[in-house]
């Protein structure tokens, strides 16, 4: 560095909310250590600070699994439900219900989501929920000793040996399929691509899935798993290289046309997509599908935003929700008198 250059400005040591980093942490991690999952965890715990989320305005919601102690590790000051196995997207749909001004954050894993949670979770995305679906996807059930789960490719080995033999569920062709508006993929060893798609969802006014392949060290990072560090780290295809300008930045950086994409999110934030080797319109729905089947037949790891649909309507607009939250209402607000009852009734005869 020559003596006129400036000195390399250093990271803001607080927010938009005046709030530091730490505000944003929670308890120590007690996964194995090497977990794919504490790196998603340290990711998400960039994203809402650098976006300037009210941690005190924020609902974690978990169900069982090693990916669900997760949400113990971040936003200590935040309300927090750990259901049960499978339920938290049902969960997740009551919480938006109640107060639908709060930021609804979901940790699940791909047992609990694509397996005993797979009802609870369609239909959370096909009602548009608004939250962020995080799937620490692993491909094993790491609390029973990494039994392949409904993720695991076919043809995947497991640390025992056996094979798998049946085919895997795609939880982003189904979120798509089922009308999500947010749909990505991304690798807990990718710490850069993490944070913008986390920063995105954030800014989504919708359900946002996004399946993140985060190995297990103990049960599933051998020769012949497709969901280990050496498979994901050597097969990783990013789509594009992606930034992210919240809606409290203006855009002021030209980009060479016909190379970058500019994704504007519900909130006016932009999500900029840079082409790589891909030629790939995330907001094509047909493509996004085509793409996925072709990555599942192909076994490809193909990461980035695979799709968004800006047009679609959050729960809390399609019921008309009124600006209160549901649950600070008065009972003179949410009951009906006797006379407004009859009519309600008087119309079902």
């Amino acid at each position: 560095m020559s003596a006129t250059s400036p000195a390399p400005a250093k990271p803001a040591s607080t927010n938009r909310l005046n709030l530091e980093l730490k505000v944003y942490k929670g308890l120590e991690s007690t996964l194995c250590s090497g977990c794919g999952h504490d790196s998603i965890t340290n990711s998400l715990i960039k994203g809402l600070f650098d976006y300037g989320v009210e941690p005190t305005k924020v609902a974690k919601l978990s169900g069982i699994g090693c990916s669900s102690k997760t949400t113990a590790y971040f936003l200590s000051q935040s309300h927090g439900f750990n259901a049960v196995h499978g339920r938290m997207a049902a969960i997740a749909v009551g919480s938006n219900l109640a107060n639908h001004q709060l930021v609804n954050i979901g940790v699940s894993g791909d047992g609990d989501t694509a397996s005993i949670g797979i009802s609870h979770f369609l239909h959370m995305v096909r009602r548009n929920t608004q939250l962020v679906y995080l799937i620490e996807n692993n491909g094993c059930y790491g609390l029973t000793k990494g039994q392949f789960s409904a993720t695991a490719d076919k043809g995947s080995k497991q640390k025992g040996g056996a094979i798998n033999q049946m085919t895997p569920i795609d939880c982003c062709a189904l979120a798509i399929e089922m009308g999500c508006g947010y749909v990505a993929r991304s690798f807990s060893g990718d710490a850069k691509q993490m944070l913008a798609l986390i920063k995105g969802a954030l800014a989504h006014g919708g359900t946002a899935v996004l399946d993140i392949i985060s190995p297990c060290v103990t049960f599933n990072n051998h020769e012949g798993s497709t969901k280990s560090y050496p498979y994901a780290k050597s097969h990783e295809d990013p789509l594009h290289e992606l930034g992210f300008v919240p809606y409290f930045d203006p855009v002021e950086v030209d980009y060479d046309a016909g190379s970058t994409k500019i994704v504007e999110l519900h909130d006016h934030s932009k999500i900029t997509l840079k082409k790589l080797a891909h030629d790939y319109d995330p907001t094509n729905r047909t493509q996004a599908l085509d793409l996925l089947h072709k990555a599942n037949k192909e076994q490809l790891f193909l990461t980035g935003l695979i799709y968004y649909d800006k047009e679609s309507q959050p729960m809390d607009k399609q019921m008309n929700l009124v600006d209160s939250p549901l649950a600070t209402l008065p009972e003179s607000r949410i009951r009906p008198s006797a006379d407004t009852l009859a009519t309600i009734m008087e119309k079902f005869k």
